[in-house]
């Protein structure tokens, strides 16, 4: 019987792994199935996505001109449950991003081990310059040139880059006036008022903060005093910083795309966000040192949260950087060339795909409450949150001893490991 190892290619260039979001992904995915002599057959199956979708996306702007974006959804992998991924409006996105993202939620799913698969989507576009009108026009329009794959039974999307619990809406509406009835369950990371689940717009910086908490206690770190910074101060990078601050951490650094500010002494997180509604970015708070966002993330700390883009951490900078723990906020920002230099370097790396699962796990909760109808208070939410938390970071730990391997590839074990035992179960359809 041939195994993995067998069809696994030759060493990767490792410029390639960096700047391609998808061998990324596989880099790791491939060492995993080594290590659990993946059968050749069910390697071939895990390393390909179900179902690639680009779509021609026509709006009417403002202007009366029309303009045509292009549109993708990915549908990674089914086996153990509907596809669960976000919908991202970025002029950045291409299909090799989105398909590394929709295998990432179907491993994040697993490690965690929620009853989803894996999806991804996105349109390449510049939300910035388009009017609330032209998004709406843009989120109907690509939700119906999709529709045929959404469904509560069969992909349910959320909120990711630039999107938001008004996009959210719109999608749900959108479906259900296909449909002729309300589909809540269709969407996760929608308002409360139409569904959403309490807990939800903090779930993903919650998640970071158990996953921080654990990593320190694991290593014999205090919390109380540890120094933080945080890389990107949207949603994720907030709440985290605001969580970790109520634990007792010294949040030292944060930054978003106008750069960073770094202070020893500490900075206060709600003080930071009420300066970015103020002045929308970070640039000019008057409170602390200005860094560029690469000095930031080299610059000194106990915790180094990077909750902005994929490949932050190359193999370029991986060597000057002075954390002892990373927790991944965002998804890829550690590019495989930089994962060697980090275990070198004896820094111990929360990886995203258990870093930031907290908000699909909390997407799952509020998935269950539209399908019961019956809805949990915020208490409820966040102790169902942690109990899910601490416990996979338990076992992706237990993973990673026994396969004397980092958190990442423990991690990526686990998933592929879950994943593939429901291929085995369920067999072959011909």
């Amino acid at each position: 019987m041939t195994d993995a190892k067998q069809l696994i290619r030759p060493e990767r260039d490792r410029f390639l792994a960096d700047e391609n979001p998808f061998e990324a992904m596989m880099s790791r995915f491939d060492y995993a199935a080594q290590l659990l002599r993946l059968d050749g057959g069910l390697y071939k199956v895990l390393r390909n996505p179900e179902k690639q979708i680009i779509v021609s996306v026509p709006v009417a702007m403002d202007s009366g001109e029309v303009e045509v974006f292009t549109g993708y959804r990915v549908l990674y992998n089914t086996s153990r449950g509907p596809a669960k991924g976000g919908i991202r409006f970025d002029l950045g996105v291409t299909l090799e991003e989105v398909k590394a993202l929709a295998a990432w939620m179907t491993w994040k799913c697993a490690v965690v081990n929620i009853p989803f698969g894996g999806s991804k989507g996105g349109v390449v576009c510049d939300p910035t310059t388009m009017s609330a009108s032209e998004l709406e026009k843009l989120t109907r329009r690509y939700t119906a040139s999709i529709i045929e794959t959404l469904g509560p039974d069969s992909d349910v999307p959320a909120p990711d880059m630039n999107t938001n619990e008004r996009v959210m809406a719109w999608v749900m509406d959108t479906y259900s006036m296909h449909k002729r009835h309300t589909v809540t369950a269709v969407v996760t990371g929608k308002p409360i008022e139409m569904g959403g689940s309490a807990g939800r717009r903090e779930a993903t910086g919650r998640g970071c903060m158990i996953c921080t908490r654990e990593a320190l206690r694991h290593l014999g770190m205090p919390l109380g005093g540890a120094a933080a910074v945080v890389q990107g101060f949207g949603n994720v990078g907030s709440v985290t910083a605001e969580l970790l601050r109520r634990e007792g951490c010294r949040i030292v650094g944060a930054s978003d795309v106008s750069g960073g500010v770094y202070n020893a002494k500490g900075l206060d997180p709600q003080d930071l966000v009420a300066w970015r509604q103020a002045h929308r970015y970070l640039s000019g708070y008057p409170k602390g040192e200005r860094v560029t966002n690469e000095e930031l993330l080299t610059a000194e700390c106990d915790v180094l949260v990077p909750a902005a883009l994929e490949n932050v951490i190359t193999a370029r900078n991986a060597g000057d950087i002075k954390a002892k723990v990373i927790v991944e906020g965002a998804n890829g920002p550690t590019a495989a060339g930089a994962d060697d230099i980090l275990d070198r370097k004896g820094i111990f790396v929360v990886p995203d795909i258990l870093a930031n699962a907290g908000g699909v796990t909390v997407s799952y909760f509020e998935w269950v409450q539209d399908r019961g109808g019956y809805f949990w208070s915020e208490e409820t939410v966040n102790n169902r949150l942690t109990e899910i938390m601490v416990h996979s970071f338990g076992h992706v730990l237990e993973v990673s001893k026994r396969y004397s391997v980092n958190m990442r590839i423990g991690a990526y074990t686990l998933a592929i490991d879950r994943v593939a035992a429901v291929h085995r179960l369920r067999g072959l359809y011909a």
